[in-house]
């Protein structure tokens, strides 16, 4: 028994091990999705412990030494010098706390701001404020500690500090402040950010500038009411909604950031669409031009009345699927999203809104308590499930402050599902002497398929209740994307469409289910 318990540890030291060293074995020459597939083998002893440690050391050991004669050879006299401290195998606690954030591992870091400096300690608050929503506490934690931060110098407290500030400002609807934030992130760090984080705040950097002179978004007050609304072709679902009097459908998806408008309703609706434009790219997969407009009057479902909401123009063309023929008239994001504070889909296509601000008495009742926590972080919503069967792994993670769940990503705007290797890692032995299939995934052709298994039932835990949703690819290679390859999987339109009803409440934080019948 003593031996299989060090057996577990060692399988969880290491892969843990190589993850906080992840940024110093990345900068040795290791491609990204290949120190993926190595860390996550090595917790299922696929790859030997020895051969991974021993590797490890060869590919720390000399970064470790180019960092330490960079960090010398910066230490000159001038407003850029600084000491680095705290740094262990070359790796000083804001990587290993920012890896830990990255991995949606709250409770972790959490569980380590007791043993922080002050300062730091009151950054990572703000951050995790920050994820759980609360806005206004995550802004004043954060905002006395911008002038120290940025004049410390160090990377990745400034990335964490200028990005976590631009998206409380944008949920707040401060779109001039939001944009100076991105702007300083770019301006400091920009050429230190990755292809990914690039990505990942490329529509805010770019789009905000175009809005940061609007007037700010107010929002009527309305009571619960409830809206019929439709599938379209793709399987998602679209809401009623009028712009400046004009009828709409517009897609429902609270993962992007900003409101957005195909140029022909925009036109229609005699908006004034600004002559400024910016090119991006990851919305679609492919090269766009957006423009900016303001909505003075938006209504959703003839009951929830916004004004002057900031919209981000695309040509028509840019944002049609073939296939399907669907044209996408406008995308209700979460910048909108927020003013209906909580929502239950049904699977009889009607969805019960319940907004933060209301005509009436506000029902203490009617705040969603129970469930599993989500989180947002950026375009993400991170929602924690579950907990691991084996009970040494289960204690592994108390004794190191987790909560016993696994984080998984929730795309209402998505058609697909599926589960990654942090899953398949854990379960591989369900798969023995089964097929796999090639897994593409959508909308990213500079993505390769990786072969996925085909599960008919997969178990999981919502807030202590237990669901089965079926025919859920598991893949076996990551595909690449560091925002999809640190969590256990992406539940998609197809997995949610397997519940009888589902609620996401902004105001606590809460996600339930009722399952299929």
């Amino acid at each position: 028994m003593m031996e299989k318990g060090l057996l577990s540890v060692a399988c969880h030291l290491i892969p843990s091990y190589l993850y906080m060293n992840k940024t110093l074995i990345i900068q040795a020459g290791v491609p990204s999705r290949a120190f993926d597939w190595m860390a996550r083998r090595a917790g299922t002893f696929r790859i030997p412990a020895a051969a991974i440690g021993l590797l490890s050391l060869v590919l720390i050991t000399p970064a470790i030494g180019a960092q330490t004669g960079a960090a010398n050879s910066a230490q000159q006299p001038g407003a850029g010098a600084q000491v680095r401290t705290g740094v262990v195998s070359g790796y000083d606690s804001d990587a290993r706390l920012a890896n830990l954030l990255a991995e949606h591992q709250y409770a972790r870091v959490e569980s380590e701001l007791p043993q922080l400096p002050p300062q730091q300690a009151q950054l990572y608050r703000g951050i995790l404020a920050n994820r759980n929503n609360d806005t206004g506490m995550s802004l004043e934690l954060l905002e006395p500690l911008a002038d120290s931060i940025d004049q410390s110098g160090r990377v990745i407290p400034i990335k964490l500090l200028h990005k976590t500030l631009g998206e409380n400002y944008l949920r707040e609807g401060d779109l001039a402040r939001a944009a100076a934030q991105y702007e300083s992130l770019m301006s400091r760090v920009g050429d230190r950010l990755t292809t990914d984080e690039l990505d990942e705040i490329e529509l805010p950097a770019k789009l905000l500038p175009l809005a940061k002179s609007n007037p700010s978004m107010t929002v009527d007050a309305c009571d619960p009411f409830e809206m019929r609304v439709e599938r379209n072709a793709l399987g998602l679902i679209d809401v009623p909604v009028y712009v400046d009097g004009h009828a709409h459908s517009w897609l429902l998806d609270p993962t992007t950031q900003l409101n957005l408008i195909a140029r022909s309703v925009a036109r229609d609706a005699g908006l004034k669409i600004s002559t400024e434009a910016v090119t991006i790219h990851t919305l679609r997969g492919k090269t766009m031009q957006m423009h900016m407009a303001v909505i003075p009057r938006f209504t959703i479902a003839g009951q929830l009345t916004l004004h002057n909401m900031t919209v981000f123009v695309y040509d028509d063309a840019d944002y049609v699927f073939p296939l399907s023929g669907y044209h996408v008239q406008g995308v209700l994001g979460y910048a909108a999203i927020a003013a209906l504070s909580s929502l239950t889909i049904t699977d009889n296509s009607t969805v019960f809104v319940r907004p933060d601000k209301q005509i009436g008495p506000l029902n203490p009742n009617d705040h969603l308590k129970e469930g599993a926590r989500f989180y947002l972080d950026g375009e993400q919503m991170i929602i924690a499930l579950g907990a691991p069967t084996d009970p040494s792994d289960r204690a592994f993670l108390r004794a190191a402050g987790d909560t016993d769940s696994r984080m998984y990503a929730v795309d209402m705007g998505g058609q697909q599902t599926y589960l990654t290797t942090r899953y398949y890692d854990e379960h591989s032995p369900d798969f023995q002497n089964e097929k796999t299939h090639p897994f593409k995934l959508f909308g990213a052709p500079q993505i390769p398929a990786v072969p996925a298994f085909t599960a008919e039932t997969i178990p999981l835990t919502v807030g202590g209740v237990p669901v089965e949703v079926h025919f859920i690819s598991v893949l076996t290679q990551p595909l690449g994307l560091v925002v999809r390859d640190d969590i256990y999987g992406l539940l998609g339109i197809d997995a949610l469409d397997q519940l009888r009803e589902y609620t996401f409440d902004f105001r606590t934080m809460r996600f339930s289910i009722r399952p299929e019948r």
